[in-house]
């Protein structure tokens, strides 16, 4: 179970800014079902609705001149603007942060603004990042366009059980480890506890997404990271109706002891004023975060998105449970098949990831991962067009099931060489497997299959 967070006062003895606790001490210590339906609410007293309203405003009134500018200047703590604070989003907020164990969370746009306010909030022009290879295309095109445009350099890590690579890579401007607990699309699982060691012996701060994992499967900040990410668009709203993404602060990373500078937390964002780490103490980074580089970026996300989210998060582990049990089903199967050379499941007791799958993941890989279809670009060609319950189209995490060609969609723009590297062959298909009744899956996989290959 993620650690309690309690609402006491911060490490500099000033009080947390309203609604950036966690969870509600009346929920911490429950269990995780629990937590995911109550943690975050607080009671609406005006009509008695049980369920969290959708607050459709863009600013909030103040009392009088006095509270402007206390609001403003941040002597007093409240509501100002919904492109740094909402009703709404706190409660999708102390949710998120209470099922992952951090101190506090902020939600966005999407999960590439996520990832873009926090790496940019850590690193800037002339800094690193260093990086596992294997993530996300679009997190990919993210750094090696848009980061170098703005002078953040993204180091790889093609073997991230390579220490020595990690040693080697890891620079005196590097600012952040940047891995995905289940990298999507070869389910080429990361070992948390190990990255987090490097982490440590070099002074940076690990950053994870857990987007494909979800913190029903593992909690990446309960095993050394920093600070967790995610596409909350995909299996924590899960639905596919509603883009989202959110940041949760570990409390965890030592930023004034650090070696390297991040001046945004640690300096004073105006003469006179205190730090966000004095201020806010465990909280700094998702304060800095939430009145600064997010905030400026304008990463705002829609009230309406926010409650789906919400609602998403209250059936996390009753979908999770069917999505991770029809993806063991799907990948063993899948393996017993003529059509089919290689299945990439950390699942399976021949993949090369199955030993992180058992010790890190309770032996559950999630239920994002590919196979090769025998006969390349034609034969995958020929699978896709057959199918038929699992749909044709980007995006995982969804209730539905869903199939990608990956070399032709989400990775054609990187460079044969670059696609060989990472895995991505003509033949490979990605799976995001749904909750529908897995023998219906199967023999929609099946008929493709035959066709494949005719």
């Amino acid at each position: 179970m993620p650690r309690s967070v309690t609402t006491g006062t911060s490490q500099s003895g000033h009080r947390p800014y309203a609604g950036r606790v966690s969870t509600n001490d009346d929920w911490d210590g429950f269990g995780f079902d629990t937590r995911q339906v109550h943690a975050g609410e607080t009671p609406e007293r005006e009509h008695g609705a049980r369920v969290a309203p959708i607050y459709l405003t863009a600013a909030y009134l103040f009392d009088d001149f006095a509270e402007a500018e206390a609001r403003f200047t941040g002597a007093a703590e409240g509501q100002l603007y919904s492109r740094n604070l909402n009703p709404t989003h706190q409660v999708a907020e102390r949710r998120l942060a209470s099922l992952e164990g951090g101190t506090g969370a902020i939600v966005v746009g999407s999960g590439q603004a996520a990832i873009t306010g926090l790496l940019l909030g850590l690193a800037g022009s002339g800094e690193r990042i260093v990086s596992t290879a294997s993530i996300y295309s679009g997190t990919r095109t993210l750094f090696d366009r848009t980061f170098a445009r703005l002078g953040v350099a993204v180091d790889y890590v093609r073997v991230p059980g390579d220490r020595a690579e990690w040693d080697r890579l890891i620079a005196p401007e590097t600012k952040a480890i940047f891995v995905e607990t289940i990298p999507n699309p070869k389910n080429d699982l990361v070992d948390i506890v190990a990255v987090a060691e490097v982490a440590r012996a070099h002074g940076i701060p690990l950053v994870v997404d857990n987007t494909v994992a979800t913190p029903y499967v593992i909690r990446p900040l309960e095993l050394g990271a920093d600070v967790v990410v995610h596409s909350s668009t995909k299996f924590l709203t899960g639905h596919g109706a509603a883009l989202s993404g959110a940041i949760v602060d570990g409390g965890s990373f030592d930023w004034a002891g650090s070696d390297r500078a991040y001046p945004g937390i640690t300096e004073a964002p105006a003469p006179g004023a205190a730090s966000f780490l004095e201020k806010y103490g465990e909280r700094a980074l998702e304060a800095f975060l939430r009145f600064g580089i997010v905030n400026d970026l304008g990463a705002a996300l829609s009230p309406v998105h926010s409650f789906l989210l919400q609602q998403g998060m209250e059936t996390l582990s009753l979908r999770m449970d069917r999505h991770l049990a029809n993806a063991e089903e799907v990948a063993r199967w899948l393996t017993r098949h003529p059509a089919v050379e290689s299945v990439d499941y950390a699942g399976l007791p021949d993949s090369p990831y199955h030993r992180i799958a058992q010790e890190r993941f309770g032996g559950r890989a999630g239920s994002v991962f590919a196979f090769t279809v025998r006969g390349g670009r034609g034969g995958a060609e020929r699978f896709f067009d057959a199918l038929r319950v699992i749909s044709r189209m980007t995006n995982i995490g969804d209730v539905r099931s869903m199939a990608l060609h990956p070399a032709t969609t989400t990775h054609v723009a990187f460079s044969a060489e670059e696609r060989a590297r990472l895995g991505i062959t003509d033949g490979l298909i990605r799976l995001s497997v749904g909750i529908e009744t897995a023998g219906d899956l199967i023999a929609d996989l099946d008929q493709a299959l035959r066709a494949a290959v005719a």
